[in-house]
């Protein structure tokens, strides 16, 4: 067998491979020797078949199979020692006249080399790094939130500003009819808040729903229409009240601290809330975490130029397919892809630049961490290490939860790469300025 490789330029090449009689010959009488002992022709005793019936018989399939194996084993292997890095799949060229009577074969396959580039993650302009604290007006409103939750209910027989609502919304129109409680504060606009002010139980209200509620996605819960139609909704509802409370704030004592935390762990208001602005960090470092690794991953994509074999990838996509595609549409793919694959080859560059890798050992821990992290929210706190290894162990028998985990990890290697060597400035924002500044 002869394998020769010809650069077409610095992303395209053909390798073409050459197989003669004696490279295949062997495994194909093999086979067919195998055939012949299981065969069952009519008019011979197994075993005894002719074996000149058995190539008339099946010797073309077998010649093609073990040839296209042998062709497939030779390809990887080349390609391996080769270290030639390829995207996609190598493509087989059409050949006119292919003959498979022949005894020597000549195969040529296409490949789209990976480009070579440098990746600078110190870049001249500075990427924000934000800082989310939990300010004092979100620890009020935590702590005035948390009262409310755990406080009293009385009932009342009218509606005053601050009172919740429990009621009916009902319409022919819509087939509407879906029981709801609400707080006044939901109410948007003076005319709409003077319909409830003063009502009572038993009253019918009619209502428009449009600029209705502050948030009009409240109309999905408190209504339930579907998200489509929410902004656009301008119809007549009728509310029948049921029921009018008035929420009474839980003291801030030491048997309210003791519900929201263990036991003596919290005893002042001051160590409520340095808790809740502890919880709330937390979070809150967890989302600048992926903002700041989406901004590294912009910067990357942009700043790092190369050029792709486009017009082989393309070709391979149209290949490739599970259904026949128009070259049209094969560049349309092509031109959604390609931002993806352009940082595939940027993140595989970094990781093998600055060695990165993730090991069993980290991978359990981190599997131990994330089931920690689970069983917490159902109020197992304190789970032991041979309960923890052995739902490890489930998980990673599974080989999707263990692909799942080693991206999520290797993601955080990235991420701590990207705080070390990135140019970065640090931003302070409390959590409403980050949502406004990041998301509108």
């Amino acid at each position: 067998m002869d394998i020769t490789r010809e650069q077409i330029d610095e992303l395209n090449a053909v390798v073409k491979v050459a197989i003669s009689k004696d490279d295949y010959s062997d495994k194909v009488d093999t086979v067919l020797n195998d055939y012949r002992k299981k065969a069952n022709i009519p008019g011979f005793r197994k075993g005894h078949v002719p074996m000149g019936l058995v190539k008339k018989q099946y010797g073309k399939a077998v010649l093609v199979d073990e040839v296209n194996k042998l062709l497939q084993d030779a390809l990887d292997k080349y390609l391996t020692e080769e270290k030639i890095d390829v995207l996609g799949n190598p493509l087989p060229k059409a050949q006119d006249n292919f003959d498979w009577d022949a005894e020597n074969f000549s195969f040529e396959f296409e490949l789209g080399l990976a480009p070579e580039f440098e990746v600078n993650l110190k870049g001249k302009k500075a990427i924000t790094s934000y800082k989310i604290v939990a300010d004092d007006k979100m620890l009020d409103e935590q702590v005035d939130r948390i009262r409310n939750q755990y406080g009293k209910l009385i009932s009342k027989d009218t509606i005053e500003e601050g009172d919740e609502i429990t009621g009916t919304f009902t319409s022919e129109e819509k087939e509407i009819d879906n029981k709801a409680t609400f707080s006044l504060d939901k109410i948007k606009g003076k005319r709409n808040l003077g319909k409830f002010t003063g009502a009572k139980t038993g009253d019918v209200l009619e209502l428009k729903t449009k600029s209705l509620f502050q948030d009009d996605h409240d109309l999905m819960n408190f209504l339930k229409v579907e998200h489509d139609e929410v902004h656009d909704l301008d119809i007549s509802v009728n509310f029948t009240i049921e029921e009018i409370n008035k929420r009474e704030p839980a003291e801030l004592n030491q048997e309210l601290f003791d519900k929201l935390f263990p036991e003596g762990t919290v005893t002042t208001e001051d160590e409520l809330k340095a808790k809740i602005k502890e919880d709330a960090e937390k979070q809150f470092e967890q989302q600048a975490d992926q903002k700041l690794l989406n901004d590294v991953t912009e910067y990357l994509v942009e700043s790092t130029t190369f050029d792709l074999p486009a017009e082989f990838l393309k070709k391979w996509i149209r290949q490739t397919g599970e259904n026949p595609i128009s070259e049209e549409q094969a560049s349309e793919e092509y031109e959604k892809s390609e931002k993806g694959l352009r940082y595939q080859l940027i993140e595989g560059k970094i990781i093998r630049d600055n060695e990165l890798q993730v090991t069993f050992d980290e991978l359990k821990d981190f599997a131990k961490d994330f089931i920690k992290i689970q069983m917490a929210q159902f109020g197992q706190t304190n789970p032991s290490d041979e309960e923890l290894d052995g739902i490890a162990a489930r998980i990673l028998s599974n080989q999707d939860e263990v692909k799942r985990l080693s991206e999520q990890l290797m993601s955080k290697k990235l991420l701590s790469l990207y705080k070390e060597k990135a140019n970065l400035k640090t931003k302070e924002v409390s959590y409403e300025d980050f949502v406004k500044e990041v998301y509108q």
